[in-house]
C-alpha cells in the first residue's frame, strides 16, 4: 500500500575536525569516511570552540578552513561545529547513519552509539597539522614592556601558546628587572633602555605600564615595526588613539587592546547567540565592574588614574558589542577634583536602547551583568568579565537555560592565542576586537577625560 511517504535509502556519514593546515592525512581520512556511505557531511570546528577546549595552536581562520573543505567535490555538505553537545544534535537533525572519526579518538565518542553507529578510522602516520606548523611557521619572539599587575600572569599564560617565546623584558627599574630574571620564568634578558629593547630580535611587544605611558610606548614600538598588544586604554585622548590606529595601519602592524574578556570563548558564544535573536530585540545592557584596589595594596598613584580610566573599558566592551555606537553619554561620578573613585555611566544607542555601566575603585558592588530583550533576558554572574557561563531567562520558566563553557587559567591565554594567530596569518584586524570596536569601547573614557580637562580649565 502506498503511504505517501518517501523512504530514503541514502546512507549518511558525518565527521568532524579542525582541518588546520589541510594535508594529505585529512584528505585520506575524508575519502575513507565517504566510502562508508553515499552522502558525506563534514563539521568544521569554529576557532572559538577549539579554544574553549584548549586547542590554542590553530593557524588558519574558520572561514578559510571551511572554504577548503567546501572545495572538495566528494563532500556533500559542510557545517560549523560551535559547542560540545552539537554532535548528538546533528546525528538526529541530519538522520546520520555513521559517525566517522580518526582512531586517535578511539573510545571517546562511544556514547554516540545511542544515536548512530560510531566508526573509528585509521589515521595516516607521519603527517599532522602540528608537524606542519612547526616546519612552516617561525617562533614569534615577544618582549614584555613594564612590570604591571598582569605581567606575571601574562608570562605564565603565554607558556600554553605554541610558537611563542618570551625571553626579554623592559623596565627603567633595574632592581625589578633583576628580580624578574632571578625568578627563572623564562626571561633571560632585561633592558632598562627602551631603544635597546626595541632593537633586539623581538617582533612583538606586550605593554603593561601606568596608563599615561601607553601612548608614547606604543608609538615608539610601532615606529620600530613591532606588533603591539597593550593593556587598555591604548591612549587617554581621542587624537592619540586615532594617531596610533592610523600609524599601525600605515605600517601594516597589528595593534590590539589587551581586553581579555573580548577573547573568552563563552563571551563570544554569548554574542553569537544574542545576534541570532536569543532574547529578541535588546533594549538595555547593565554591567558593573568594581574593585577595592586599596585592600589589595595598590599604590595611590594607581588609584589616581581614576575608576573610569582603570575599569570602564570592561562594561563599555559589553555595551558596545551588543548595542553598537553610543549617541549620547552621561556621567555621574564621585571622587576628588583630580580623579573619580566611582562613576555611573549611561549611554543612549540606536533604536532607543540604553547602556548602564557602573565602575568603582572605592566602592564595591556585585560584579554581574544583565542584558534585557523583548523576549527574555540574559544574566551573567559575577565576575561577568571572566565569563564562564550565562543564564537565559524567559517569561515561561521551562524555556530558560544555562550555558556553561570550559575556562582554562585566568583567561589571558585566549587573548594571547588570538594575537599570535593574527600575526602568523598576516592579518591586522581581530574580528573579536576590531579597530572600530576599540574606538567605540574607549569613547566613554576618552570623552570623560576631555570633559574633565575642560572642567579643570586645561583643554
Amino acid at each position: 500500500m502506498d503511504t505517501g511517504y518517501i523512504i530514503s535509502t541514502t546512507k549518511k556519514i558525518i565527521t568532524y575536525g579542525t582541518f588546520d593546515m589541510f594535508h594529505e592525512g585529512h584528505l585520506r581520512l575524508l575519502k575513507r569516511a565517504k566510502a562508508l556511505g553515499d552522502e558525506l557531511i563534514v563539521g568544521v570546528t569554529d576557532e572559538n570552540y577549539d579554544r574553549s577546549r584548549g586547542k590554542l595552536n590553530v593557524i588558519e581562520s574558520t572561514e578559510k578552513r571551511m572554504q577548503i573543505i567546501e572545495a572538495l567535490d566528494f563532500v556533500d555538505k559542510v557545517i560549523l561545529e560551535t559547542h560540545k553537545k552539537q554532535k548528538a544534535e546533528d546525528m538526529v537533525k541530519y538522520g546520520i547513519d555513521i559517525f566517522a572519526i580518526g582512531d586517535d579518538w578511539e573510545g571517546t565518542f562511544d556514547y554516540l552509539n545511542e544515536f548512530t553507529q560510531v566508526v573509528y578510522l585509521t589515521r595516516t602516520e607521519g603527517i599532522s597539522s602540528t608537524l606542519l606548523r612547526k616546519d612552516n611557521f617561525d617562533i614569534i619572539k615577544l618582549g614584555i614592556v613594564g612590570l604591571g599587575r598582569e605581567t606575571k600572569a601574562f608570562i605564565d599564560e603565554a607558556k600554553h601558546i605554541p610558537n611563542l617565546k618570551i625571553n626579554r623584558i623592559y623596565s627603567p627599574d633595574v632592581s625589578d628587572l633583576k628580580q624578574v630574571i632571578n625568578e627563572n620564568n623564562g626571561i633571560e634578558y632585561g633592558h632598562d633602555k627602551y631603544e635597546e629593547f626595541l632593537d633586539s630580535s623581538i617582533s612583538a611587544v606586550y605593554i603593561d605600564t601606568a596608563l599615561e605611558e601607553h601612548y608614547p610606548l606604543i608609538k615608539r614600538a610601532l615606529l620600530a615595526d613591532k606588533h603591539v598588544l597593550c593593556e587598555n586604554p591604548l591612549a587617554l585622548h581621542k587624537s592619540e588613539l586615532r594617531e596610533l590606529l592610523n600609524l599601525a595601519k600605515e605600517r601594516k602592524l597589528l595593534l590590539l587592546s589587551a581586553l581579555r574578556t573580548a577573547f573568552l570563548p563563552a563571551f563570544n558564544q554569548l554574542l553569537s547567540e544574542l545576534e541570532g535573536g536569543l532574547i529578541g530585540e535588546i533594549k538595555e545592557v547593565r554591567a558593573t565592574r568594581t574593585s577595592l584596589f586599596k585592600d589589595k595594596s595598590y599604590p595611590d598613584t594607581f588609584m589616581a588614574q581614576g575608576a573610569t580610566n582603570i575599569l570602564s573599558s570592561y562594561p563599555s566592551l559589553l555595551v558596545n558589542k551588543i548595542l553598537g555606537k553610543s549617541k549620547d553619554i552621561t556621567f555621574f561620578d564621585q571622587g576628588t577634583e583630580a580623579y573619580d573613585v566611582s562613576n555611573l555611566i549611561i549611554s543612549k544607542h540606536i533604536g532607543g536602547a540604553i547602556g548602564i555601566s557602573n565602575v568603582a575603585t572605592g566602592i564595591q558592588s556585585e560584579g554581574d551583568a544583565v542584558i534585557s530583550g523583548t523576549d527574555g533576558y540574559v544574566y551573567i554572574p559575577s565576575p561577568w568579565w571572566l565569563t564562564k557561563e550565562f543564564r537565559v531567562n524567559h517569561e515561561e520558566d521551562h524555556k530558560s537555560q544555562t550555558y556553561k563553557y570550559e575556562f582554562n587559567g585566568c583567561g589571558l591565554r585566549y587573548m594571547i592565542a588570538e594575537f599570535i594567530s593574527l600575526i602568523q596569518r598576516d592579518e591586522r584586524k581581530s574580528k573579536m576586537l576590531s579597530p572600530k570596536d576599540m574606538i567605540g569601547i574607549n569613547r566613554v573614557l576618552l570623552e570623560y577625560n576631555e570633559r574633565k580637562l575642560k572642567e579643570l580649565g586645561k583643554a
